[in-house]
C-alpha cells in the first residue's frame, strides 16, 4: 500500500474548516459561551456585592466598638472585620475585570461576525 501525496489546495474531496460557514458557526458558538459566562459573572458580581455591603457595615460597626471603647480586643476586632472587607473588595474588582475582559471578548466576536457577514 503505498501512500499517496495530497496536492496543494486539495482536501480529498472534503470542505476545509476554515470556511465561511464553519468560521461562522464558530463565532456563534463562542458568543454563546461568552454569553453564558458573561451572565454567570454578573450573578456572581450580585453576590459579591450584597457581601461586600454586609461585610463593610460590620467593619464600620466594630471600628466604631473599637473608638468607643479604646480597648485592644475591640481594636483587633476591627482590624479582622476590615480586614475581611478589604478581601472581598478585592474580589469583586477581579469579578469586575473578569466582566471587562468578557465584554471585551463579546464586542470582538460580534465585530468579526458583523465583518465576516458583510
Amino acid at each position: 500500500m503505498r501512500a499517496t501525496a495530497a496536492l496543494p489546495g486539495s482536501y480529498g474531496g472534503r470542505r476545509p474548516y476554515t470556511g465561511p460557514t464553519m468560521s461562522r458557526e464558530l463565532i456563534e458558538r463562542r458568543l454563546v459561551e461568552v454569553n453564558r459566562r458573561l451572565r454567570r459573572a454578573r450573578e456572581e458580581l450580585n453576590v459579591v456585592d450584597e457581601q461586600l455591603r454586609a461585610l463593610s457595615e460590620v467593619a464600620e460597626d466594630a471600628r466604631i466598638r473599637a473608638l468607643v471603647s479604646e480597648t485592644p480586643l475591640a481594636g483587633r476586632d476591627h482590624h479582622d472585620a476590615q480586614r475581611h472587607a478589604d478581601a472581598m473588595a478585592r474580589s469583586r474588582a477581579a469579578v469586575v475585570a473578569s466582566i471587562e475582559q468578557l465584554e471585551r471578548a463579546q464586542d470582538e466576536l460580534l465585530e468579526r461576525l458583523v465583518t465576516d457577514s458583510g
